[in-house]
């Protein structure tokens, strides 16, 4: 069952859902979900200085992306073909008996702009600001500003909470994320040694 507004403003109130800095709820909160803001953090991918990304060997992680830190009077320009990683102004706490879905907002949509790949869900336990997977699809630059609307989170109750929570399983590699975080793959135990 997915949460309405009016649960989802219970679930904060309470202290259940925790999302820092808190929303401006005249602006963010939906009928059935919550908008989520542009971060500062940018990671964009160095094309030019390797031919692969190996998921057996963590060497080809290490110098994947490159971090772009904005000011607030900045932009970034996402052009088309184009895929960064950027993160959440919010840092969120999921409960054990809640997931999350991430979905892009329509307005940004239509400009051409996809926000996740893939990654659009959020498991129960989860803390710490989330990475999005941005695209453009479009044959135009798009300009994202920091702090601008950019995704919204609608919340699903579990049918009862999950024995172990994200952050208490092992391997939970973005656990406690607070930028815009590359992939981790290589930390997955199909591709550790001796695995």
């Amino acid at each position: 069952m997915i949460l309405a507004d009016c649960d989802i403003l219970a679930r904060l109130e309470r202290g259940d859902i925790a999302i820092a800095p808190a929303p401006d709820l005249e602006t963010q909160l939906q009928p059935a979900s919550l908008d989520l803001r542009l971060g500062y953090d940018f990671q964009t991918f160095n094309y030019t200085r390797q031919a692969l990304i190996d998921p057996a060997d963590q060497a080809t992680f290490e110098h994947l992306t490159t971090l772009t830190q904005l000011q607030d009077d900045e932009r970034f320009l996402v052009h088309p073909g184009e895929f960064v990683l950027a993160t959440t102004l919010e840092h969120v706490e999921i409960p054990n008996d809640l997931l999350a879905r991430l979905e892009g907002r329509s307005s940004i949509g239509r400009l051409g702009i996809v926000i996740h790949s893939t990654a659009g869900f959020i498991d129960p336990g989860f803390k710490g600001k989330i990475t999005l997977e941005i695209s453009n699809l479009g044959h135009i630059a798009v300009a994202l500003y920091p702090r601008m609307r950019i995704c919204h989170l609608a919340f699903e109750e579990m049918s009862s909470p999950v024995r172990a929570g994200y952050g208490e399983k092992r391997g939970a590699k973005y656990q406690g994320q607070d930028a815009a975080t590359a992939s981790r793959l290589f930390q997955d135990n199909e591709f550790r040694k001796g695995s």
